[in-house]
């Protein structure tokens, strides 16, 4: 069994989309990353959390089958699962699958994580920032949409564990002011991914009615 200790957040979801489509039995523990209060800090800061997330990010799993092994880094924890299940990270594709995605790790996700803070949260308060990332973003989409133009998934024709780290952060496209629909490849791509019956209750990880986002 495999505890994952995450928050409702893109890279939390990967995990949690990950377990669904692999078919592995998993529990959730709810970690609190923002609990609220100018001096407060999340749970991800405590003394037991740093312990097996050194650098108190979420998420991180428990593998109860395999001595309690614990791996942080959401993009390590995808192919510790691919590799324990064999299932999304064929042997044949892994040079294509790990590039993008540490495309996805190094890059997607930090940079549209940035776009959120300027562009939704606070808003008007940096005018640089809010445009640098506005322009980061719609970069991202772009490269996105020309890579799938040519690919039906991100690594090749098979769906794969880079497919399911990118996913979530599209899933935030409302956010982005970028308009999916002007990008008809990567929505292709994203409405295939979205109705996959594994991602639509992997994308729930907290059990609240969380919907996938329309295009």
């Amino acid at each position: 069994m495999i505890e994952l200790l995450t928050a409702d957040t893109p890279n939390g979801k990967k995990i949690s989309i990950m377990l669904e489509e692999i078919g592995f039995e998993y529990k959730v523990k709810k970690i609190n990353i923002n609990p609220g209060g100018e001096f407060s800090k999340g749970e991800q800061f405590n003394t037991e959390f740093r312990k097996i997330s050194p650098f108190s990010k979420i998420p991180v799993i428990i593998d109860h089958e395999n001595n309690k092994e614990t791996i942080f880094e959401s993009g390590a924890i995808l192919i510790y699962l691919g590799e324990k299940s064999n299932k999304f990270y064929e042997q044949k594709d892994r040079t294509k699958i790990n590039q993008w995605l540490m495309a996805q790790m190094a890059y997607v996700g930090p940079m549209l994580g940035q776009h959120h803070q300027f562009h939704r949260y606070n808003s008007g308060k940096d005018k640089w920032g809010e445009e640098r990332y506005f322009k980061i973003t719609k970069t991202i989409y772009g490269d996105l949409d020309e890579r799938l133009a040519q690919s039906k998934n991100l690594a090749g024709e098979n769906y794969s564990i880079a497919d399911i780290a990118t996913f979530p952060w599209i899933a935030r496209h409302d956010w982005h002011d970028i308009g999916l629909k002007n990008y008809k490849n990567l929505t292709r791509w994203y409405v295939e991914i979205a109705n996959r019956s594994a991602v639509v209750k992997g994308y729930d990880l907290m059990n609240n009615g969380a919907d996938i986002p329309k295009p």
